[in-house]
């Protein structure tokens, strides 16, 4: 017998996952994939560039606000796990930190081992040539001495400022018995971190920048004794804060929070084993950083976000078979697009189908001299300018343009100013939605003339309006000409441009007005369903679980006896498999070749299902600090063959899927019967959701 819900309290922090351990277990997850020998070796070489980046942005995002919580010595809301001593939280942090740490530095050991065997050798100077020796002192010589700047460290000079994520030498000389310090910035980013040299033997050599510096330390301080050399990096807090007043706009506002980005506080430092204890504790005191703040790594183990230089080698062999995206004939260059998406409504599913399609829409759009007028959020653009360029050539043919532009989008602030400067100035109109609320809805809608009736055509999507991660995400793309889906769009956009607030829709979800409420009340009516003899089932696909409400309501639900089966790629603070509460939820997590982003929500019911996809992940940013979007797919065929064909195949996956344990670790999922690879499935399946 099932117990009653009101018999426990599902807001207790016991049945909650703490969210920053669930997000360090999500960078180990990718960790595995660069020690997963199944995988080709340079894609291996980039799962381990990803997963330390992943470290760089949780001490940059994350751990400043745990930092200062733990100095107010009480206890604090940080989840939901609701009421946590920060120092304990800390404590565990570090101990998983710490084991990633040693975990990127045997990975890093074991992929340079196999990247030798394959004619890619990283070698130390020591092993070098005669030859490959002189070319080095060459090459520093000419390249690298001229851009170096040792700052020295004693009383007529005071403490350097360290830069994020910088690579820097720490310098120790003795003179006359007496130890004297400097520091001197490896200046990666002006050179490659990877400097190719010469080579007798088939492939490429590579020496470390780093190595070259170092090796040459004493040119830097002539006529001193150099008595030790250390690499070491400081990572600072990257969490801005905008702050609007009266006497500013947003835009302003932002560009000057962007001033204090590089300048946060230091939030660690990570040191070279062999740096001795006293310049150790000159750093970390200079820098305010408390021991438990202070990382030792290997030589190797630094900075290893450079390894995307090797990861971007031109070596077919080493990398994943290429395939070529589907394109539906109906939405090909030869097609009118406006005509098929006038006849039927579209779910493309990238990167299996092209993100073309949606280039060529507005392409399209901007073209098309019965095309009115354009609206479009951006969040996140990228460097292709394919869509600035066809909203810039709509408006200079006399279309009525405008843009939504996220300025918030953490770490693309400065490109998306700049691409809304370059808008505005040839006639673009210009918004930047509520000051309190980062708009994060992916939004398209195109105005067109016909038979003297104005056509609303839509595109809505889980991923953004870039072209370079839509080769490497798995979002899925929405494109319809139903008119009431196009009313609701269009009145969203007058909420974003006019006054945002509650507003009626007949069929979209908008965050943060009623999509959360609305996902509560789905899954209360799956319980009820369930309670009653009726059918149910819930299915949801997302990229973090992290909402306290929504996990208690799925909790209730598993205890009505409803079966859960949750597909979560990162975050989840939910614990399945707990006794007489989540017993019948099942969660697994997927990190392949491409990066799970699709957002998939079924609810069965009692026999006549509904599904929603689109931008909204199941978390508080989400629901309650941004705008976002879930659309319904309301063409029962196309559901049933999203279900099959995309939802259930994700669930179905038994090679790259790991599930979630009561305890908050992640095992690989049980394989019964023959290995099932979702994303090999659906390249090899591409289109097959048309059907």
């Amino acid at each position: 017998m099932n117990m009653a819900a009101d018999d426990i309290d599902l807001y207790d922090h016991s049945l909650y996952i703490n969210r920053e351990l669930s997000w360090l277990e999500f960078n180990r997850r990718c960790l595995a994939e660069a020690g997963d020998p199944n995988v080709p070796l340079l894609e291996r070489v980039k799962f381990l560039a990803i997963a330390y980046g992943n470290m760089d942005e949780f001490f940059m995002i994350r751990v400043p606000g745990l930092l200062q919580k733990e100095e107010s010595s009480s206890l604090m809301a940080i989840g939901p796990d609701v009421y946590r001593d920060t120092k304990a939280l800390m404590s565990e942090i570090n101990v998983s930190v710490d084991s990633l740490v040693d975990g990127y530095e045997e990975c890093w050991s074991n992929l340079r081992k196999e990247l030798f065997g394959s004619n890619i050798r990283i070698r130390d100077i020591d092993s070098l040539s005669d030859a490959q020796k002189e070319w080095v002192k060459e090459y520093y010589r000419e390249r690298v001495h001229p851009l170096l700047t040792p700052l020295a460290l004693d009383i007529s000079h005071p403490f350097p400022f360290i830069s994020s994520n910088s690579l820097n030498v720490a310098v120790r000389i003795e003179n006359k018995g007496e130890s004297k310090y400097a520091r001197v910035k490896v200046p990666v980013g002006i050179l490659p971190r990877f400097v190719s040299i010469e080579s007798e033997s088939p492939g490429t050599d590579f020496v470390q920048l780093e190595d070259i510096v170092k090796s040459n330390i004493n040119a830097l301080f002539p006529g001193m004794n150099v008595a030790g050399a250390y690499i070491f990096r400081v990572t600072r807090n990257a969490d801005i804060k905008v702050t609007i007043d009266e006497a500013c706009d947003l835009m302003s506002a932002v560009e000057t929070s962007l001033d204090s980005r590089d300048i946060g506080f230091s939030v660690r430092m990570m040191v070279e084993e062999a740096m001795p204890f006293e310049m150790i504790s000159l750093f970390g005191r200079n820098l305010k950083l408390r021991d438990n703040q202070i990382h030792k790594a290997s030589l190797g183990g630094m900075l290893l976000t450079d390894l995307w230089q090797i990861a971007s080698l031109d070596i077919p062999s080493l990398k994943e078979k290429p395939f070529t995206p589907y394109v539906p004939k109906e939405l090909g260059e030869d097609a009118c697009i406006f005509d098929s998406i006038r006849e039927r409504d579209w779910i493309l599913f990238h990167p299996y189908e092209s993100f073309d399609v949606i280039v060529r829409f507005l392409n399209a759009a901007a073209d098309d001299p019965d095309v009115q007028s354009i609206k479009i959020c951006l969040y996140r653009i990228g460097k292709d300018r394919s869509i600035i360029n066809a909203l810039g050539r709509a408006r200079m043919r006399g279309k009525t343009v405008s843009v939504l532009m996220e300025l918030r989008a953490k770490f693309d602030e400065t490109n998306n100013i700049y691409l809304a400067r370059e808008l505005e100035k040839i006639g673009v109109h210009m918004v930047y939605g509520p000051v309190d609320l980062k708009v994060h809805s992916k939004l398209l809608q195109i105005v067109r003339l016909e038979n003297d009736k104005l056509v609303r055509y839509t595109h809505m999507s889980s991923g953004n309006y870039n072209t370079s991660t839509a080769k490497q995400y798995g979002d899925t793309s929405f494109l319809t000409a139903n008119k009431e889906i196009g009313e609701d769009v269009g009145e969203l956009f007058n909420a974003l441009t006019g006054v945002f607030g509650a507003r009626e829709y007949k069929h979209i979800l908008v965050a943060p007005t009623s999509l959360k409420k609305t996902l509560i009340s789905k899954i209360r009516r799956e319980a009820d369903n369930c309670s009653n003899g009726r059918k149910a089932y819930i299915a949801m696909k997302s990229n973090g679980l992290v909402d306290s409400d929504i996990i208690a309501e799925l909790y209730k639900a598993s205890m009505s006896g409803v079966r859960i089966d949750l597909n979560i790629r990162g975050l989840c603070c939910l614990r399945p498999g707990l006794r007489g509460v989540s017993e019948n939820i099942k969660v697994t997590s997927i990190v392949d070749r491409f990066l799970e982003h699709s957002r998939i929500y079924y609810f069965e019911n009692d026999g006549d299902p509904e599904m929603y996809m689109g931008s909204s992940d199941m978390m508080p940013r989400n629901l309650i600090a941004r705008v976002e979007v879930l659309f319904p797919i309301i063409d029962k065929k196309m559901l049933k063959q999203i279900k099959k064909n995309m939802l259930d195949i994700h669930l179905k996956d038994n090679v790259k899927a790991k599930e979630l344990m009561s305890d908050g670790r992640y095992v690989h999922v049980r394989r019964k019967g023959k290995k099932f690879r979702s994303q090999q499935w659906f390249i090899d399946n591409r289109g097959i959701w048309h059907g």
